[in-house]
């Protein structure tokens, strides 16, 4: 027999709320990984270094605290 009870485990399609957060996610990345490298380009240029120290240093720098607060926002649902 069918029961007219609603079935627990379908899944929800996702909200545009979740969309937003997610493309909030992916500018906050795109914009620490942008001003960090940026700012190492800055640094290099001003300091006069032929090679890109701080570019390279600044860049992965900043992909990894960019990849560490999208993290943290991603388990904090």
């Amino acid at each position: 027999m069918e029961t007219n009870q609603p079935n627990s485990t379908k899944k929800k399609p996702p909200t545009p709320n979740s969309y937003m957060r997610y493309a909030t996610m992916g500018t906050q990345m795109l914009v620490i990984i942008a001003l960090g490298t940026f700012g190492g380009y800055a640094l290099d240029k001003w300091l006069q270094f032929k090679f890109p120290v701080f570019t390279i240093v600044l860049s992965l720098f900043s992909i990894a605290a960019a990849l560490y607060l999208s993290i943290k926002d991603f388990l904090k649902k």
